[in-house]
């Protein structure tokens, strides 16, 4: 049975880096899942009015989420990502953007993030991401995606701005890839609404949590994210630019081929480390492959150094207890060698 706390990043070993013949790189990967972001109650979702027409926006995983809101007319969401545990499937219109169709996120988590795409300087549906840390320039292994209540009901009612689908129609995300500022040649693409089928029982409108494959996009620092639709006017696209996102899982890879600057010719293999639970509650056990000294370091996600342990056992009990809930960082270092992975803290 799947469990809610596979929408946390979770690597149970970790960086086994050594010089190997024929060995080049290995992967580990963060999840975005949104579990761990705040929302004050049920049935609600990220708002942020204190710096108006500015990027509002969270980080979760690995990756920057922008998030725009305006002040003016009484205050609209203006562009970007916002989180939401909003369980609304039925209710139709604006006034219900920040639903998913599914009505939960993947696999019947609480949290997901509804995607607004519209550009109001340039008036396109599009809307880009960052990647942070370690996963910048690495490729993007991909994300769940899934229509909004919103949209849904539009393509499948029609509205006040936009027309029921029939055939010939499509609602159609275009996910482009860029590397040092330069966009990359290939595009992912994935139809949220496709009534272009020979047989039109085919026709369809995505309400399950569906993957979307990134990795043919190769190495990125960012994702642009278009939605285009067949129900276009003079004045742009009529159906609503919005699609819901979980589990933005991103690669870290790891070159092994070149031992890192503070190991030996003698000494190129990096300490094997087990870390568990994870996510942890009041207590992170941390096992190494031997009884030699060695010091294990947690720091949060900014890199303050919140923890140091000095060991000499093999199998190690931390009481994280005390820590505030979100991702940190674990190195173990081991007569110059280090391994280091993330766990979070429930």
């Amino acid at each position: 049975m799947y469990s809610k706390t596979n929408f946390y990043m979770r690597r149970f070993t970790l960086f086994f880096s050594a010089l190997v013949l024929g060995t080049t790189a290995m992967k580990a990967q963060t999840v975005a899942s949104f579990e761990a972001l705040s929302l004050a109650h049920a049935d609600t979702f990220y708002t942020n009015y204190t710096a108006s027409g500015t990027d509002v926006g969270f980080n979760n995983g690995l990756v920057r989420f922008p998030c725009v809101y305006d002040t003016s007319w009484g205050g609209y969401w203006e562009q970007g990502f916002a989180y939401s545990n909003m369980t609304d499937s039925t209710t139709s219109g604006f006034m219900n953007q920040y639903s998913a169709k599914t009505g939960s996120g993947r696999a019947g988590s609480d949290k997901y993030a509804v995607a607004y795409c519209y550009n109001p300087a340039t008036f396109e549906n599009n809307i880009k991401i960052k990647l942070t840390g370690i996963a910048m320039g690495h490729p993007v292994k991909g994300f769940y995606i899934t229509n909004s209540t919103y949209a849904y009901n539009s393509m499948r009612d029609g509205d006040g701005f936009a027309r029921k689908f029939h055939n010939g129609d499509w609602f159609k995300l275009i996910v482009r890839g860029y590397y040092n500022g330069v966009m990359k040649p290939d595009s992912a693409g994935f139809y949220l609404a496709n009534f272009l089928q020979p047989d039109s029982n085919n026709n369809y409108i995505v309400k399950t949590w569906e993957w979307l494959n990134l990795e043919p996009l190769g190495k990125v620092d960012s994702l642009m994210f278009t939605l285009t639709s067949s129900d276009a006017g003079s004045f742009g696209m009529n159906t609503p630019a919005y699609f819901c996102m979980d589990d933005f899982t991103t690669y870290e890879t790891f070159d092994t081929t070149t031992p890192p600057p503070t190991l030996s010719i003698n000494n190129t293999t990096a300490p094997a480390i087990k870390v568990y639970p994870n996510p942890a509650e009041n207590r992170l056990y941390v096992d190494l492959a031997s009884n030699n000294a060695a010091q294990i370091t947690i720091s949060n996600i900014a890199g303050t150094v919140v923890s140091t342990i000095s060991t000499a056992t093999a199998h190690n009990e931390i009481n994280t207890s005390s820590l505030p809930a979100g991702m940190y960082l674990l190195q173990v270092t081991d007569e110059g060698r280090k391994a280091t992975m993330k766990f979070v803290k429930k």
